[in-house]
């Protein structure tokens, strides 16, 4: 669903301006300075409205979580929702994921969250997946050695179809679960997530760490992704089979 332009859009952000990094680019391999005693550097890719990333930054105030969203509608109220709760130790950045290499030296990032991206059903967009093989070589670049990605998502077609791309690419797979909430609510919640959690959606997840084998862009460009519609679970790259 589109999500409705704010008219008032400009000055909100300007209120919420101190959590928002404007050149994020500047900020490639010295993301910790902006948080003394940083811990660790986290990267959530889509926070929209911004429950998951405020829970999360408050749970972890040693952490620094930058947040990434490309819709600066949804964006600025998790900028509202972060600046209320007092946070310091979370940043949000106007960037689109596909720009992860100008923004984040590699092996920068600790940990990556990525919750509830767009399916992309039609085999010819399955390249726009945020979990297609380009997008895993881009995450594995930043990700330090043993960094962890966790993915979440409701659409079980495309948990299976990014289940068979981790494993082709080389990553370590734990806690892959395909009801997350089946014993009481386990993590921080997204927006989207509580509403179909009280609707009876089950929840996915996983969790992918990056091991020696696992793939970075400097295994080249992915091969062409074919048989990848979504109503095929298991859709697959062009001459590697999937498990």
């Amino acid at each position: 669903m589109r999500m409705r332009k704010k008219p008032n859009l400009l000055p909100r952000m300007e209120r919420a301006g101190a959590v928002l990094v404007t050149e994020p680019e500047a900020q490639r391999g010295a993301w910790r300075a902006l948080l003394p005693g940083c811990a660790a550097l986290h990267l959530e890719l889509g926070c929209g409205k911004g429950r998951f990333t405020a829970e999360t930054a408050a749970n972890a105030p040693d952490t620094l979580l930058v947040a990434l969203e490309k819709v600066p509608d949804a964006m600025v109220m998790a900028m509202e929702r972060s600046v209320a709760a007092g946070l310091h130790n979370v940043k949000f950045i106007d960037r689109d994921a596909a720009l992860l290499p100008e923004l984040f030296a590699p092996g920068e990032v600790d940990r990556i969250y990525l919750n509830f991206c767009d399916p992309w059903p039609k085999s010819r967009d399955a390249k726009h997946r945020l979990t297609a093989p380009g997008f895993l070589r881009l995450y594995a670049d930043a990700l330090s050695d043993g960094g962890q990605l966790h993915f979440k998502t409701d659409n079980l077609p495309l948990f299976e179809w990014s289940l068979a791309q981790f494993e082709a690419e080389g990553w370590a797979l734990s806690e892959v679960t395909r009801d997350l909430h089946a014993n009481g609510i386990c993590g921080v919640m997204t927006d989207y997530e509580a509403k179909f959690h009280a609707q009876g959606v089950k929840i996915n997840r996983l969790a992918a760490t990056k091991t020696a084998q696992t793939r970075t862009t400097a295994a080249g460009v992915p091969e062409r992704l074919r048989n990848a519609a979504l109503s095929d679970a298991k859709g697959k790259q062009e001459n590697q089979p999937c498990d």
